[in-house]
């Protein structure tokens, strides 16, 4: 069962990422991205990796790259976010 902190930082990492729109194709265009990107981040603190995810993530789905250092900025908004989450508990 998922804690309200979790749930809280899940909506609040959703709703970054779609506001950040790589491609400007509009905010409701990632979901699934969002929802991959969100699961990875569970287990993920190191900004580089989830860069990487990031990024094979986009590409794999709209066949376009996004440069790493892009994927790194988004990447530390995220964990800042995660750990944001944890430290109210």
């Amino acid at each position: 069962m998922k804690t309200l902190e979790n749930i809280e930082m899940n909506q609040k990492a959703i709703e970054l990422l779609k506001q950040w729109d790589p491609f400007q194709l509009g905010v409701d265009s990632y979901d699934t991205e969002c929802a991959d990107v969100v699961a990875a981040l569970q287990g993920i603190d190191d900004p580089s990796k989830l860069a990487k995810v990031i990024q094979t993530t986009y590409e794999h789905s709209f066949e376009q790259w996004i440069p790493i250092e892009k994927c790194v900025a988004i990447s530390y908004k995220l964990i800042a976010i995660k750990f944001e989450a944890k430290c109210i508990v």
